[in-house]
């Protein structure tokens, strides 16, 4: 194959490296807005770059709502003729009041700080590509707009809210005010705009096409040829030439370094909080004198009980199954980088995605929490509070979220090319 691909059609061809298998792939620039993949492990490597207007116009009208939505209360009740309406910091603030600060950072980062951090770097950027010359600081946003992308949790949010008006509405009336609906217009356009990005082809826009060494050959890995790929602008080049991206100039690392250490780590860490998480109170009710403490369990079988199945269903599917779940996924995968036998990669590859994609949805119980913590705050009627089951509880969603990150899926790929070929299946090709 020739060192600088093209097609038979006269269209420019990029050879990119692929971040899960470490294939070199040839990826054929058409401006036809069409994700390229990659063909052994069908990861997505990049967009080709195009004049987007739409992006931060998307951005834009996103950070807007979410002024809105600071700005009026979102959730009004009524009950026992007292009346209340709480706006999205009260759902951090409450949680701040009753001794627990780190659960309310944790709240007002996740749906409010972040997503509005990676909108305005949005926009900044693309004012950047629009100036005559680029604006300071839009490399360094560029580099970290992938890394905010699996914190922000505005949609779980929106999600959790609607879970718990299904958990209050026997309780009180509820009324859905201004901001809920500007909130979930927010939760919307950040959704589309995050699937919009693209990093490769951003940085191709910002600092021009790739560079493509001479030694590259797609259809190899980058390992087998001597090079390494710039996980962040996709730029290869020789190993061991430079610890930094000539291109981009972010670090760069043949395999995450320690990667398994630090999986597993995380996971005994998250194993550890699993204990109190679901032992103690996530939290506690106090109505005309009585108290009574709440588990995670002791939630959904409350709404079983209501006949509220499908939402006890998905309480304890993002409660239970999906942390638990991530823990045995990771550990497997862990396992498996260190497999002396043959396994089916894509179900592998499969396991690897749902797993870093799944682990923010078990945010809903703590929103829920942190919602209904807000909202029923009544005097010596009916109070409730934040129990210490929801901070352990948070622990292990962020525990589990960080194990994934760190998981790097081609020791997975590197351990089956090392198997002699007597352990490959005797069903493939």
């Amino acid at each position: 194959m020739a060192d600088s691909p093209s097609s038979a059609h006269g269209d420019q061809a990029l050879l990119l490296p692929c971040h899960e298998c470490d294939l070199i792939c040839e990826v054929t620039i058409r401006h036809d807005g069409q994700w390229r993949y990659c063909p052994r492990c069908q990861h997505p490597l990049m967009r080709p770059a195009q004049d987007d207007q739409l992006t931060p116009a998307l951005a834009f009208t996103a950070l807007l709502l979410l002024t809105l939505s600071l700005l009026f209360p979102y959730l009004g009740f009524e009950k026992s003729g007292i009346e209340r309406a709480i706006s999205i910091t009260d759902a951090a603030q409450e949680l701040a009041v009753y001794h627990h600060p780190a659960l309310a950072v944790i709240v007002l980062a996740t749906i409010v700080v972040i997503p509005a951090l990676y909108l305005l770097s949005v926009c900044w950027i693309h004012m950047s590509l629009a100036s005559p010359r680029p604006l300071p600081g839009s490399l360094f946003l560029a580099r970290w707009l992938p890394r905010m992308q699996p914190w922000m949790m505005a949609d779980v949010f929106a999600i959790a809210a609607l879970v718990s008006l299904i958990k209050i509405i026997a309780m009180a009336h509820i009324q859905l005010l201004s901001a809920f609906w500007t909130f979930s217009g927010f939760a919307l356009i950040l959704l589309i705009t995050v699937t919009r990005m693209n990093t490769i082809g951003l940085w191709q826009r910002l600092l021009g096409d790739l560079q493509q060494p001479p030694q590259a050959r797609a259809g190899k890995t980058a390992q087998a040829l001597g090079l390494i790929g710039c996980e962040w602008c996709g730029q290869l080049q020789p190993l061991g030439q430079s610890h930094h991206c000539h291109h981009c100039h972010s670090p760069l690392h043949e395999r995450h370094p320690f990667s398994l250490q630090r999986v597993w780590a995380l996971l005994i860490t998250a194993i550890l909080c699993c204990i109190p998480a679901h032992l103690f109170p996530i939290m506690i009710t106090t109505s005309l004198g009585k108290t009574e403490p709440s588990t995670i369990i002791a939630g959904v079988m409350l709404f079983i009980r209501h006949g509220d199945w499908p939402i006890a269903v998905i309480i304890f599917t993002a409660s239970v199954l999906v942390p638990f779940g991530k823990i045995l996924a990771l550990s497997w995968l862990c396992v498996a980088s260190r497999q002396q036998q043959a396994l089916d990669m894509n179900s592998q590859m499969k396991l690897y995605r749902l797993t870093e994609w799944i682990g923010r949805w078990s945010m809903i119980d703590v929103f829920v929490v942190a919602i209904i913590v807000a909202l029923f705050q009544m005097g010596n009627i009916l109070t409730v509070m934040p129990g210490m089951g929801g901070v352990a509880f948070s622990a292990v969603v962020i525990f589990t979220m960080l194990a994934a990150h760190q998981f790097d899926p081609r020791l997975i790929w590197d351990q089956q090319q090392q198997l002699p070929p007597t352990l490959e299946p005797e069903h493939q090709p």
